[in-house]
């Protein structure tokens, strides 16, 4: 389990998940780690990110429900910091989706800019079907990025999508094979790269800032909806199923 980091050339950066057992789930320890990433990105002379998922299942499924489920004020602010909720970021991310897209995985990719995926990865949010509250920016970039209604069907049906429908909605830029994905991130990386450097970065973080300050206005409120899914019956019911890989029972 880990975050691997190379860097193909002088100017990018390839930041790739690693739990495959997991479906490339994200534990309280890798959020950390991708926190601390992220800053350190920022201030190094990189140009372009390029993250993606190992293997060919996933590119990240999300939190790790198998470990702590927590989310005191702590906790909340390395769940924000990994999934870039609401920091403006500088440097332009190429997602690179090497598989399926889900929960806080799905979150993960709001952040990114440029986006491909292979044929077979599907894309959703599955949280109210197990009783959680989708803390990780979701409920406002999502409407953003894809408009009201397919933001709402995703959200609220728990439904997952495939690739191509994920194009057709805008949640990706294009659908290539799994052979051609990694080429194309970096092909994209580079073209990206070889524009000004301050120019690409003022209006990714123009953009990115414009973003941040709606997602923050909510925190307080994603706060107080999270802690009262959180306080009733129907999300130890929605984590016992999950965990116990069977339908939940919510009468």
């Amino acid at each position: 389990m880990e975050l691997r980091v190379q860097e193909p050339g002088p100017h990018i950066v390839i930041v790739t998940i690693d739990n495959q057992p997991r479906r490339n789930a994200m534990p309280r320890t890798m959020m950390a780690e991708l926190a601390t990433l992220w800053d350190r990105l920022e201030r190094e002379r990189c140009r372009c990110i390029v993250l993606t998922g190992a293997g060919e299942r996933a590119f990240s499924s999300g939190a790790d429900m198998s470990g702590d489920l927590s989310a005191d004020p702590e906790v909340a602010r390395i769940v924000n910091d990994a999934l870039l909720k609401h920091r403006p970021y500088g440097k332009p991310i190429v997602a690179a989706v090497n598989g399926d897209c889900v929960a806080g995985g799905l979150e993960l990719l709001l952040a990114t800019d440029v986006r491909a995926a292979v044929p077979h990865a599907r894309f959703g949010l599955p949280e109210v079907r197990w009783s959680i509250y989708p803390f990780g920016g979701a409920t406002v970039k999502l409407i953003q990025q894809i408009g009201h209604v397919h933001a709402m069907e995703l959200l609220l049906t728990a439904k997952l999508v495939d690739a191509a429908e994920a194009a057709r909605i805008g949640l990706v830029n294009r659908v290539v094979s799994a052979e051609a994905l990694m080429p194309w991130a970096l092909e994209t990386a580079e073209t990206i790269a070889a524009n000004s450097p301050t120019a690409v970065q003022a209006v990714k973080r123009r953009i990115s800032t414009t973003i941040a300050e709606h997602a923050r206005a909510g925190e307080a409120l994603d706060q107080e909806l999270g802690g009262r899914v959180r306080a009733s019956e129907h999300f130890t019911e929605g984590v016992r199923a999950f965990l116990e890989k069977r339908e939940p029972d919510y009468r």
